[in-house]
C-alpha cells in the first residue's frame, strides 16, 4: 500500500476505528434483518509528505451511486455561510454576467443559487444524481458526474473552463487527489480562480474531532500538504483562510502558476508557520492520537450507562455521518442507551441509523418524548441547534456533546 500522491510505502498508523458500514448508508425498515456491509477504517500518515488517508476499502462509486441521503440546504447556518462566500468572491474579484462559476460537488445547489441571483453564470458538477434533480429544479444547471481530469478536458473542449472553481468540503472525498487536481488545472480559465473549503487537519488532531474520519473521506488535509500537491499541477496558492466551520476549517485559493496576476497573501506564509511550529511536519503529531480517541470512545460510554441506570432519557440530534462514526466506535446497538435520533432531512426521517439501527424521526418526536439528554451528534453546529431546541428546558432536558470531552448544557445554553 503506497501513498496516493508520493507513492511512498504507507505504514504509519494514524487512527485504528476497526470497522464500519458507510456513514450514510441508511437502512429501511425491510433492511434491518438483512446483511449489512461493514468495511475497515483505518486511516494511515505518509512519512513523506504527511497525507494522512485511509486505504480505499469502499469505492467512490459504491458511496455515491446509491441514494444519497445528504442535502446541504437542511443547515440554515450552512446556507448562510454560502451566501456570505458568494457576496464576498463578488466583491473581491468582480464576477458578473460575462463570468463562468463552476461549482464541483455542488450538491443541492445550496450555493450556486446565490451567483443565480446576481445573475453570473453557473454550472454545478454533483455526482449524486438526487441532489443533482434537486439543484436542476431550482434552475441551476448541473451535470451528474464524477469530476476529474478527463472530465475536465471534455469542460475545456466544450469551452465550459472557470473563471471561478469552487470545491466546499469535496477535496477530501475524492480517493485520486492527484487526478482531481490536475483536473483542476485543465478546467480554469488563464487567470481564473480555484477556492476549496476542508476541514483542517490541525483542527481534528488538536480537538480530537475523529468522528469526522469515515469512508467517504479519503484524505485529512493540511496546508502546508495541499500547496505541495496543487504546486505539483502548476497550480500555486496565493491565500487562505481559516474558518469555523465543521469544527475548524480552511478555504485556500489557487491560480496557474503563470499568472501574476494575483499578489501572494502573506496568509500563506503565516499559516505554513503555525503548521511547522504544531509539529505537522514530524511523525510525532500524529502517534498519540489512538489513546485521545479511545478515551472519548470510554467517555461517551459511561455517559450513557450511567444515564441508563438514572432512569433518564437520552436521545440523539442530527443524523450526521461524523455521528455514526461515534456510535459505530462505541459499539452502540439498538434503541437502549440511545432510544433514537431526529433529524431536519426527511431523506433521513423514517430509516434507521447504519451499523447502530438507532431510528431517525422527525422534531416533533422531542416534545412528545420529553428527553433528559439530547446528544448534539453535529457538534459543529451546537449553537444553531441549541438555539432551535431550547424548548426543552420546559421539563428540564439538557445538551450533551462529546467532542472533544464530554460537555452539558441546559436550556439556556450553559455548560454545567
Amino acid at each position: 500500500m503506497n501513498c496516493r500522491f508520493c507513492e511512498q510505502p504507507l505504514y504509519n498508523k494514524f487512527v485504528d476505528l476497526v470497522n464500519c458500514p458507510p456513514s450514510n448508508s441508511f437502512l429501511s425498515f425491510e433492511q434491518l434483518n438483512q446483511p449489512e456491509m461493514y468495511f475497515p477504517l483505518t486511516i494511515y500518515f505518509c512519512s513523506e509528505c504527511y497525507l494522512v488517508q485511509v486505504d480505499e476499502y469502499k469505492k467512490a462509486q459504491e458511496i455515491f451511486d446509491n441514494e444519497y441521503v445528504y442535502f446541504s440546504s437542511y443547515s440554515k447556518s450552512w446556507v448562510a455561510h454560502a451566501k456570505k462566500y458568494v457576496h464576498e468572491m463578488i466583491g473581491r474579484f468582480g464576477y458578473d454576467e460575462k463570468s463562468q462559476v463552476i461549482e464541483i460537488a455542488s450538491n443541492d445547489g445550496y450555493l450556486l443559487q446565490h451567483f443565480v441571483e446576481k445573475n453570473v453564470p453557473v454550472l454545478g458538477i454533483e455526482p449524486t444524481q438526487n441532489t443533482a434533480n434537486a439543484a436542476t429544479l431550482k434552475g441551476i444547471p448541473t451535470i451528474s458526474e464524477y469530476f476529474g481530469a478527463s472530465f475536465a478536458r471534455q469542460l475545456s473542449n466544450r469551452k465550459l473552463k472557470g473563471d471561478l472553481i469552487i470545491g466546499n468540503n469535496v477535496l477530501a472525498h475524492v480517493p485520486d487527489i492527484d487526478d482531481f487536481v490536475e483536473g483542476l488545472k485543465v478546467a480554469l480559465r488563464k487567470n481564473g480562480v480555484v477556492t476549496m473549503e476542508f476541514p483542517h487537519l490541525l483542527r481534528l488532531v488538536e480537538d480530537c474531532q475523529f468522528d469526522t474520519i469515515y469512508h467517504e473521506h479519503f484524505s485529512y488535509l493540511s496546508f502546508g500538504t495541499v500547496k505541495r500537491i496543487f504546486e505539483a499541477h502548476a497550480l500555486e496558492m496565493f491565500d487562505v483562510q481559516e474558518l469555523p466551520t465543521h469544527g475548524g476549517s480552511l478555504r485556500i485559493f489557487a491560480k496557474h502558476k503563470k499568472d501574476k496576476s494575483k499578489e501572494i497573501s502573506p496568509n500563506v506564509q503565516a499559516l505554513l508557520a503555525k503548521e511547522e511550529a504544531a509539529g505537522m511536519n514530524t511523525p510525532e503529531f500524529y502517534q498519540d492520537f489512538q489513546a485521545r480517541v479511545d478515551q472519548v470512545k470510554y467517555s461517551f460510554l459511561s455517559f450513557l450507562i450511567e444515564q441508563k441506570q438514572a432512569g433518564k432519557k437520552v436521545i440523539g440530534y442530527g443524523a450526521a455521518a461524523k455521528g455514526n462514526t461515534l456510535l459505530n466506535y462505541a459499539g452502540i446497538k439498538g434503541d437502549d442507551l440511545v432510544q433514537f435520533v431526529v433529524d431536519a432531512s426527511p431523506h433521513k426521517q423514517n430509516k434507521f441509523l447504519p451499523g447502530s439501527h438507532i431510528p431517525v424521526y422527525d422534531a416533533s418526536k422531542i416534545a412528545e418524548y420529553q428527553p433528559d439528554y439530547v446528544i448534539i451528534l453535529p457538534w459543529n453546529l451546537k449553537d444553531e441547534i441549541m438555539e432551535q431546541l431550547a424548548y426543552i428546558g420546559e421539563w428540564g432536558g439538557k445538551f450533551a456533546t462529546f467532542i472533544p470531552e464530554v460537555r452539558v448544557y441546559d436550556s439556556s445554553f450553559a455548560e454545567k
